[in-house]
Parts: C-alpha cells; sequence; structure tokens
C-alpha cells in the first residue's frame, strides 16, 4: 500500500471516527494533566504531611459536591444543548444559549461560592474550615470555566478545553507548593512538623490552606486562556451568527427553562455519582473516630494516606474516560437528534472498546507493581508505604468500573435518558454505604473497608448504566474483543512487568530505576499481544489518535501484515 493510499484511509477513517480523534487529545491532556497533579503530590506531601493532606482532600470532598451541584456538569451539559443546535446549523440560538448559560451559572455559582465560605462549619471540624473557605470563590469562577468549555465541546474541539486543563494544573502545582510552604514558614520557625497535638494540627491546616489556594489560582489560569480562546474566535462566531438565515424564536424564558431542564439532571446525576467519596470520608473521618474514641489527628493522616496518594493514582487512568466521554457526548447527542440510532449505537460500542483496552491493562499494571509505584512517587515511612501500597493494589480493580461507569453515564445523558444515572448512581451510594457501615464498625478492615466500598459502588453503577444504555438503543457489546482479550493480554503484561521489576531489582536495589523500564517493557508487551491476539483489528487501529503511527509500528514489528 503506497504512502498516498495510506494518508487518504488515515483520512477516511479520522473522519469516520472524528470523536475517537478528539477523545485521544482530551484524553491525552487529561493524563498529562492527571501526572502533573500526581508529580506535585511528592513535594506537597513533603511540605504538609499526611494531616495536611488529609484537611485537604476532607475539604476537597465538600467543595467538590458543591461544586458538582452548582458548576461542574456544565461543560457536558451546555455541549449537549448547543451541540443539538450547531447540528441544524442554528448558530444564532447556539450562541445565545451560550450566554444565557454563562448568566445562569453567574447566579448559581455567585450564590454556591457564598453558601461554601458562610456554611463552612455546617460540613467539616474546626480545623479543616479556614480550607473550605478557601476553596470557596473556585466554585464560582469554574462556573464560567464550564460554560466556555462547554461550547468549545459543542463544536467538537477539544484543543481549548485540552491546553486549558494542562495549563490548569501547572498553576495549581506551583501556587499549591509555593503558597503551603510560605503559609508554613509565617507560623513556624522550621520546616519541621512539631511534635506536639496542637503544633500538627496548625501545620498541617496552613498547609492544606496553601494547597487550596493552588486550586484557585489553577481555574483562574485556565479561565484566562479559555477567554482569550474565545476573544480569537470572536470574528469567525459572529460571521457564522450573520449568515444564518433560521429564525430564532426562543424567548429568553423558554432558553432558561431549556438550560435549567438539561442542566439539572446533569447536576444530580454528577453530583450523586461523586458523592461516594463524600459519605466515605465523613464515614472514615466523623462517624468513626465519634463511635470508636479514636484520635481525629491519626485518622485524618490515614485519611491522607488513603485519598491523596492511593485513590489519587488510581484516578489517573480514569481520566481516558472521562476523555472520551466528554469527546463523545456531542456525537450521540447530534446522531440521537437525527433519529440515527444505529450510528449511535455503533459510536458507544467503539467508545466503550478503546476505554476497555486502556483501563484494563492499567488496573493490572497498577495491581503488579502498586508498591514500586506508590514508592516512585511518595516519600513514605515503611508504615505509610505499606498500607498506600495496599490501598492501591485493592483500588486497582475499580480502575475497570470506574472507567466504564463514567463513560456510560455521559452515554445515557448523550441519548437523553437523564434520570437514568441519577437512579443508578443512588442505589450505588445506598449500596456502598451499607458495606462501608458493615466493614468500618464490624470488622478490623480500617481503610480496606473504605475501598471495597469503592468497588462496590464503581461495579454496581457499571451493571446499571450497561443495563440502562442496553434498553435506551438495544445495545449490546461484544464481549470477547472488548474485555477478554484486554484482560488476557494484560495477564501476560504484568507478569513481564513484575519479571522485569525483579530482575532489575537484583541489578540496582532501587525501585525508582527498576520501576519505569519495568512500566515500558510492560506497555509494549501489552500492544504486541493485543494484536497478536486479535483484540484490535488494523482498521480499528488507524481510527486511534495517531492511528498512522500504529499501524507502521505494527508492521514494521511484524504484528500486523
Amino acid at each position: 500500500m503506497g504512502k498516498n493510499s495510506l494518508e487518504k484511509k488515515d483520512t477516511s477513517l479520522r473522519k469516520d471516527n472524528a470523536f475517537l480523534v478528539q477523545a485521544g487529545i482530551l484524553a491525552a491532556a487529561g493524563m498529562i494533566s492527571r501526572v502533573i497533579g500526581l508529580l506535585y503530590r511528592s513535594p506537597l506531601h513533603r511540605v504538609i504531611g499526611d494531616l495536611g493532606m488529609g484537611y485537604y482532600n476532607t475539604a476537597f470532598n465538600f467543595y467538590n459536591i458543591v461544586l458538582m451541584i452548582s458548576s461542574y456538569s456544565i461543560p457536558a451539559a451546555i455541549s449537549k444543548v448547543i451541540a443539538q443546535r450547531l447540528a441544524l446549523k442554528e448558530y444564532r440560538a447556539a450562541h445565545r444559549m451560550f450566554l444565557y448559560a454563562l448568566g445562569y451559572v453567574l447566579v448559581v455559582g455567585g450564590v454556591a461560592s457564598l453558601f461554601l465560605f458562610f456554611g463552612a462549619g455546617l460540613f467539616v471540624e474546626p480545623e479543616v474550615i479556614p480550607v473550605l473557605r478557601t476553596f470557596a470563590p473556585t466554585v464560582f469562577v469554574y462556573g464560567i470555566l464550564g460554560v466556555l468549555r462547554g461550547y468549545f465541546q459543542a463544536h467538537k474541539s477539544m484543543a481549548q478545553t485540552s491546553v486549558s486543563q494542562i495549563l490548569e494544573q501547572i498553576a495549581n502545582a506551583i501556587v499549591s507548593v509555593g503558597a503551603a510552604y510560605l503559609l508554613i514558614r509565617s507560623s513556624f520557625a522550621a520546616m519541621e512538623v512539631p511534635a506536639d497535638r496542637e503544633g500538627k494540627v496548625l501545620w498541617g491546616t496552613k498547609g492544606a490552606v496553601g494547597s487550596a489556594m493552588g486550586t484557585g489560582a489553577g481555574v483562574l489560569t485556565a479561565l484566562l486562556f479559555m477567554l482569550g480562546m474565545y476573544a480569537l474566535n470572536k470574528g469567525l462566531i459572529h460571521r457564522r451568527i450573520q449568515h444564518d438565515e433560521h429564525e430564532d424564536a426562543d424567548s429568553c424564558g423558554s432558553i432558561l427553562k431549556t438550560i435549567t431542564l438539561v442542566v439539572t439532571p446533569f447536576i444530580l446525576s454528577t453530583a450523586v455519582y461523586h458523592l461516594s467519596s463524600t459519605v466515605n470520608n465523613i464515614l472514615y473521618t466523623r462517624a468513626l473516630p465519634a463511635l470508636k474514641e479514636l484520635d481525629t489527628v491519626e485518622i485524618h493522616s490515614r485519611w491522607g494516606v488513603f485519598s491523596g496518594q492511593s485513590q489519587t493514582i488510581s484516578n489517573i487512568p480514569v481520566a481516558f474516560a472521562s476523555a472520551m466521554a466528554a469527546a463523545m457526548l456531542p456525537a450521540v447527542a447530534q446522531l440521537t437528534a437525527a433519529k440515527r440510532t444505529g450510528e449511535a449505537r455503533d459510536k458507544v460500542g467503539l467508545a466503550v472498546k478503546t476505554t476497555m483496552i486502556i483501563s484494563i491493562p492499567c488496573a493490572v499494571g497498577l495491581f503488579v507493581l502498586a508498591r514500586p509505584v506508590t514508592a516512585l512517587l511518595f516519600k513514605n515511612t515503611q508504615e505509610s508505604e505499606d498500607l498506600a501500597a495496599g490501598l492501591l493494589m485493592a483500588l486497582a480493580v475499580s480502575v475497570v468500573f470506574y472507567g466504564l461507569s463514567t463513560l456510560s453515564s455521559q452515554i445515557l445523558q448523550g441519548l437523553g435518558r437523564l434520570n437514568a444515572p441519577i437512579l443508578n448512581a443512588g442505589i450505588s451510594l445506598i449500596l456502598q454505604s451499607a458495606v462501608a457501615l458493615l466493614l468500618l464498625f464490624c470488622t478490623k478492615l480500617d481503610l480496606y473497608a473504605v475501598a471495597i466500598a469503592n468497588i462496590v459502588y464503581s461495579g454496581a453503577m457499571c451493571i446499571l448504566n450497561q443495563i440502562s444504555v442496553r434498553k435506551a438503543i438495544g445495545y449490546r457489546q461484544e464481549i470477547s474483543r472488548t474485555f477478554l482479550i484486554p484482560l488476557l493480554a494484560s495477564v501476560f503484561m504484568g507478569a513481564v512487568a513484575w519479571g522485569v521489576y525483579e530482575a532489575l531489582m537484583l541489578l540496582t536495589k532501587s525501585p525508582r530505576i527498576s520501576v519505569i523500564p519495568a512500566i515500558l517493557i510492560g506497555a509494549a508487551v501489552y500492544f504486541a499481544l493485543l494484536i497478536l491476539f486479535r483484540g484490535v483489528t488494523e482498521e480499528e487501529l488507524w481510527g486511534f489518535p495517531k492511528g498512522n503511527l500504529l499501524v507502521r509500528v505494527a508492521k514494521k514489528c511484524r504484528l500486523l501484515k
């Protein structure tokens, strides 16, 4: 096959699966953002310690819920509403939706920020109140950012959102560590955690406040970038509006009603979906020490290990599923609006398969290399390292479930089944809460009880969402090449990665030097086995981001003819 024919084939397949390419762009940015977020956690952890991480993540969970209710779901909701208008080339109506959405978030985000600031004492302990109040302005800023991201995503352009995510994390990393250090130094003569309880609490609170300031600085940086992107595209936007011959008969009330009816289910679905972490946090850091008379400083320190290390690492692969969902939502919404159910079903199947091809090996890799990965990223005591590694092994199982449930929730929203994810998340939350209560108070599993509850929650969401999608469009996922072959290839990959790590450990005696080659060799083995086992075809490879490069590499390695 000549070069021209290869390029034509590449162009054709990319056009057919454009959402995959956009998902790849967003996924790459998401992965880069998560990696940046993970890398700065190491120096941040050294500055604020486990207790500071515990305070930060406790406040973050409640901030996250208020953010979900007010602003977080805005990109997906606005993307869906505007994409439906753009599919009909109603550019004037689409832009009016955008402007009214901005007005909506200015009001809702403002109220939510004030509520979080003045009501912080209703949610957290006294020592965590300053941290939660520091998060409050970020809720308002994020709403505006969310509308701008949703507007560009509706145009099936993920580049702006992708770059803004990376800039957000870079600013977050710099300000978090810097502000935490400066705030601690303003209260302590030396950078050494005090031995007394009062000193530890003050150290942790100051550090957590600094880290919360970094979160706000990151969101503000991303907003400034997105405003710049909108200004650059303003001329094109207005030219399209001027040439739009459609009548925009929608009244102000009608537009606000549409936005509210679409945004509200998105908000409820996302809020309930993410309520799991907050419930677990309350049960572990407040209910458990109250009933068992445990030291809250020790409890928050252990929670810092769970949420700041193990859970943070396990969340990285889920970024791909989130990117896939964000990229696919406008496409599914447009196909559904045009009553092209068969094409929507094909998009769903391809998205699920692609997500599993990434999520399954990530889960196996994290399980096999949990200890060296944790040691690579964090400087712990032996006790904390044992706990972080064990928890990461447990949470690795949930990576696949969270990947699939995140994707399927967005699929249902794109299909117009807005209430299904809310109901499914509610049922799953009840199940996981019952499991967490039973295991926390009737066993000695401690944080492993929370990890098991996470698996129950994500697994239940997976099953219930898949049933809902099947009912919505008669969709049935192919099993062998979507789940079984990636799992088989991942098992071999895990064995090879562990063998390489152990061999290099004998030579270097350094976990940090040994783990990176083990990961790279394991990834190469997985790619080769996935093709050899026919888990992915040449045509599907062409549809992936950089598909031409993947095909050429596979052919040079004689994996493809």
